[in-house]
């Protein structure tokens, strides 16, 4: 174990000299305005609430959930662990406030419910429906007279189902439907604005192993993967060209985590992440003097189909691998379980200001009784950058069954030292 995290330490560190060099590829070393002006190109896509993380319980963890223990909220983060599950099923409801620290009135705000069914010992089924709801936008004419109050919304609707393919590695498939009315169907301009509808699919993996450790009751290692938000690209016009449709923030994620039981009242898991949108990097332009277009003097076309612009975004930024590595946001998270019954959390999220600039801090905290338990989180920027959900509450509503059948559940964790915690 030792040399697994020497290893991953190593990585961490090489990651992170490569990610603080200031100097262009022809070693010449640039001012903050210049290496601002050279890497500062954000990546945009269709419906961004996707990438939301919906749960409390994540969110007290810097939004960690690829590799983290399986819970009801698992569809959103990785749902090929719900087949680890302890429980046989489990439903909850999440709700979120948005940019409440600019104006409570506005009415925005995430709701997500997820349910999951653990058919057998090696199959689980999930479903869970997410709604972001933009509050009231009042349009007016040339005169400043309202002709017009609709409540744009967006949602997702999914379908999982995940299985064991070893004692220690499951695998999901998540086919997803979603709806975008951000136009309220109403367009200021013409008639030709529509709602954007568009079909994904996520493919997530995860690695779950118990060992014995000295000193320790138990410990677990965890390895999650998902590529999520595979589809096609989208529109809210009803005749834009296929170049002007957007993608969907199609993204991979990789999870490590390390629990440790020090008793059997006692755990500590520690959880690490990376996020890349798997778009293609918008190029470098400039205007040709003699045909007076558009051409591109550096990175790649991005006006390319779904599947394509996947592979695309791993070699496509104008400012080569450093600019790649700028597009990868890292994150971090802690979470202290005393008896499977209260929780502690804290973490935090970071990504390149030349990348959209969210850095903020995390600390959340859950209590489990009996088939119920409910988590909160609490976010707060540490940038430039405020975040739409700083100094917001979040909630997470759940019911675990698995206390029902507790005499299956002890048969289940019991094993080799560990002790009877129910």
């Amino acid at each position: 174990m030792k040399k697994i995290l020497l290893t991953l330490i190593g990585l961490i560190t090489i990651v992170s000299i490569s990610y603080a060099q200031s100097y262009d590829p022809s070693g010449r070393q640039l001012t903050p305005s210049q290496k601002m002006e050279k890497y500062f190109n954000p990546i945009t896509t269709a419906v961004p609430f996707l990438m939301i993380a919906p749960d409390a319980r994540s969110a007290g963890m810097g939004d960690i959930g690829s590799c983290s223990s399986a819970d009801v909220n698992s569809q959103h983060h990785n749902p090929s662990k719900y087949v680890f599950s302890k429980s046989k099923f489990g439903i909850s409801f999440s709700y979120s406030p948005w940019l409440t620290s600019l104006s409570k009135q506005l009415g925005i705000s995430l709701a997500y419910l997820s349910t999951y069914w653990k058919i057998t010992d090696m199959d689980a089924i999930a479903f869970s429906l997410r709604y972001f709801h933009l509050g009231t936008i009042d349009f007016t004419d040339e005169y400043g007279q309202v002709y017009a109050s609709p409540s744009p919304n967006e949602f997702a609707i999914d379908f999982t189902y995940a299985r064991k393919l070893t004692d220690v590695f499951s695998m999901a498939l998540t086919p997803r439907f979603i709806y975008s009315n951000i136009t309220a169907s109403y367009d200021m301009y013409s008639s030709s604005g529509k709602a954007g509808l568009a079909g994904a699919a996520d493919l997530s993996l995860c690695y779950e192993q118990d060992f014995r450790t000295k000193g320790l009751e138990n410990s677990t290692v965890r390895l999650g993967v998902n590529i999520s938000n595979m589809g096609n690209k989208m529109t809210y016009s009803s005749n834009a060209s296929p170049e002007a449709r957007d993608f969907l923030p199609a993204n991979l994620k990789i999870g490590l985590s390390y629990t440790m039981d020090f008793d059997g009242y006692n755990r500590l898991s520690i959880l690490g992440e990376m996020n890349k949108l798997l778009v293609p990097t918008p190029p470098r332009w400039t205007i040709d003097t003699v045909t007076h277009e558009k051409v591109i003097v550096a990175g790649k076309d991005n006006r390319v189909s779904s599947a394509q612009g996947i592979f695309q975004s791993f070699y496509d930024a104008p400012n080569g691998f450093k600019e790649e590595l700028y597009e990868m946001a890292w994150s971090f998270g802690l979470e202290y379980a005393y008896n499977d019954l209260l929780f502690v959390r804290t973490g935090g999220f970071f990504e390149s200001k030349y990348k959209g600039n969210r850095k903020y801090l995390t600390f959340g905290a859950g209590l489990h009784y009996n088939i119920f338990q409910i988590d909160v989180s609490y976010l707060f920027s540490v940038s430039d950058q405020h975040h739409p959900l700083e100094h917001t509450l979040r909630f997470t509503l759940s019911f675990d069954l698995k206390s029902f059948k507790k005499d299956e559940i002890r048969k289940q964790d019991k094993p080799q030292g560990r002790l009877d915690r129910l």
